[in-house]
């Protein structure tokens, strides 16, 4: 049975900024669980931060900047959580090299693990195209990375691999 590693936050932890959690549509769950090894993970917890903690998003660019050096994650404190945003990504990353893991399903908007929209940088709720540090850290490394919305991409390309 194939492997896919699932943000926390989608399986009912209480793991996000503000220690709540999210959802899979239960179609979707039901699915992944019958036809996946779900690994879970919530990069930035496993990189030290504490839940709750203040809503953080990437300033002057995308999680490629960000491991690149060219742009930061920032609190809305004004605190720069940087370096625990790419260690989380880095964890999650190892987690996959270890299990063998090709398929992601992260959380969207997040500015770890959005696939393909996060926040802007103001705070002001407006979301860009874009990834997120962990998300962009496993799709550089070879990962397909899906949001919890687009199970049914998932679904489509295992069934066109024959798995």
């Amino acid at each position: 049975m194939e492997k896919v590693l699932v943000s926390a936050c989608l399986l009912g932890n209480k793991v996000r900024y503000n220690a709540s959690c999210l959802s899979i549509p239960e179609s979707d769950l039901h699915w992944l669980q019958s036809n996946m090894k779900l690994v879970v993970l919530c990069p930035e917890v496993s990189a030290g931060l504490p839940t709750p903690r203040a809503p953080a998003e990437i300033i002057a660019g995308q999680g490629l900047d960000v491991l690149n050096g060219s742009a930061r994650v920032v609190e809305s404190t004004g605190v720069d959580v940087t370096t625990p945003f790419i260690k989380g990504a880095e964890n999650a990353l190892l987690l996959c090299q270890q299990q063998q893991i090709k398929y992601a399903v992260l959380a969207q908007g997040s500015p770890s693990c959005g696939s393909t929209q996060i926040y802007d940088g103001t705070f002001s709720g407006v979301k860009i195209d874009g990834a997120g540090v962990t998300a962009a850290l496993l799709a550089r490394s070879g990962i397909k990375v899906f949001s919890q919305h687009a199970i049914s991409q998932l679904r489509n390309l295992l069934q066109m691999q024959g798995i």
